[in-house]
């Protein structure tokens, strides 16, 4: 019985002492801070825009990085790069406003995607919008009766 009672206190001490994560010191867990990634946000247009088909739609960006700073914008639609911007005054700087410029082409939704890099490549996570592109006055004379 004794040798049975002594087993059962041994198991019990192992069980509490593998549970038991105190330390010493100030050691912590906390894992190292990743570096915040550059943002960019559209000024304009609004999401779920419209425009008529063949007109030009501007495009206004701001991206953000408080680390190394921004060092190029791209716009992309419908998953196609279709301009990019760099500031003129630093290769890289914390706020970037760039404005842009797309014809409006095919009646439709489009997605139109914003990416912002830093100059080692750091990008920041795509932010979209969609816009809608109605019939300009062309299309509907074409397609007359």
């Amino acid at each position: 019985m004794c040798r049975v009672l002594s087993r059962l206190l041994v198991m019990l001490a192992a069980l509490l002492l593998a549970g038991c994560n105190l330390r010493q010191g100030n050691i912590t867990n906390t894992p190292p801070p990743t570096p915040d990634a550059p943002r960019v946000r559209f000024l304009f247009p609004p999401n779920a825009s419209t425009i008529v088909e063949g007109a030009e739609l501007r495009v206004d960006l701001v991206a953000e990085d408080s680390g190394e700073g921004v060092a190029r914008v791209e716009l992309l639609v419908d998953d196609i790069l279709l301009d990019e911007g760099q500031p003129e005054v630093a290769p890289a700087v914390p706020t970037f406003t760039v404005t842009m410029g797309w014809l409006a082409q095919g009646v439709g939704n489009h997605s139109l995607s914003a990416i912002a890099y830093r100059q080692d490549g750091t990008a920041s996570p795509p932010t979209t919008i969609f816009i809608q592109v109605l019939p300009g006055p062309q299309s509907t004379e074409a397609a007359g009766p």
